[in-house]
């Protein structure tokens, strides 16, 4: 019954029936996405290693093959599609994103290796249950993210770009608790890299109503940002990487995940960058 929960998420988003995933299928690891031809594939294995926290690697795809993950145990369903269980895709050509679409089946090539990177959207629920519910599930919108100060470290034709973070509010008095329940999900990034309004001008972020990705959130009397590492980080990788990348490359539109059939308990059991 539990993997039908998964499976059912994906095949909604399979067929245009769901966008924003945040607190969909509650319990299950939610992951990004990238795309890359497969020359680029050990760069972009080199980047996650270097960089766990914003890019931390849950799985890839076989070289050509859209419906194969490895490791196995993170899609159990004998039907999946990478190239369409994602609610929506971007696409990049030389470093610029040139299309959003919901399905990459006419663009995907045997070349083409995947890449699934942990998302935060994945210890939300364990927050809800402390109380402690994110505002943009409240309020039905998509988690606000902005482009921070925070460089990656090289790796390959990924010598360029700055971590993604996304940005949840809380009252200063939650922030420890916040902090003890995000610390457990290391394979989805973890704990709150900043927090605070000080933290927001620290990370370079200057007008918090104006979102890089997603929609600005609702500040309560007392609110401050908490800030935690972002899964879109790789493609401002991309981005810097330019026309340095031949062909197209592939990812998720930000806020538009993929529901795994890993349940969160076995999730904190995973260690970044092993897959």
């Amino acid at each position: 019954m539990d993997n039908i929960i998964a499976q059912e998420a994906r095949l909604r988003c399979r067929y245009n029936q769901l966008t924003n995933t945040a607190g969909v299928a509650p319990g299950y690891l939610q992951a990004n996405l990238l795309v890359l031809p497969s020359k680029y594939a050990a760069d972009f294995y080199d980047l996650c290693l270097r960089n766990p926290v914003p890019c931390p690697l849950l799985g890839t795809t076989v070289l050509g093959d859209p419906s194969v993950i490895r490791p196995a145990e993170c899609i159990r369903s004998e039907d999946f599609d990478i190239r369409t269980d994602f609610p929506m895709y971007r696409l990049y050509s030389a470093g610029q994103c040139i299309e959003s679409r919901r399905d990459l089946s006419d663009v995907w090539t045997k070349d083409h290796v995947g890449f699934l990177i942990g998302c935060s959207f994945s210890f939300e629920d364990a927050l809800t249950a402390a109380g402690l519910p994110p505002r943009h599930q409240k309020t039905g919108t998509v988690v606000a993210m902005y482009r921070s100060n925070i460089p990656l470290l090289p790796a390959g034709i990924f010598t360029g770009g700055n971590c993604i973070v996304s940005m949840r509010p809380y009252r200063p008095e939650h922030i420890e608790r916040v902090r003890e329940i995000t610390r457990a999900y290391l394979s989805t990034h973890g704990e709150p890299v900043a927090w605070g309004w000080d933290g927001a001008r620290q990370l370079g972020i200057a007008d918090m109503a104006k979102p890089d990705f997603g929609e600005p959130q609702i500040f309560e009397e007392g609110e401050v940002p908490v800030f935690w590492a972002c899964g879109v980080t790789p493609q401002i990788a991309v981005e810097a990487a330019g026309n340095k990348i031949e062909g197209l490359v592939f990812a998720h539109e930000p806020g538009h995940m993929l529901v795994t059939d890993w349940t969160a308990e076995a999730l904190q059991k995973l260690k970044p960058g092993i897959i």
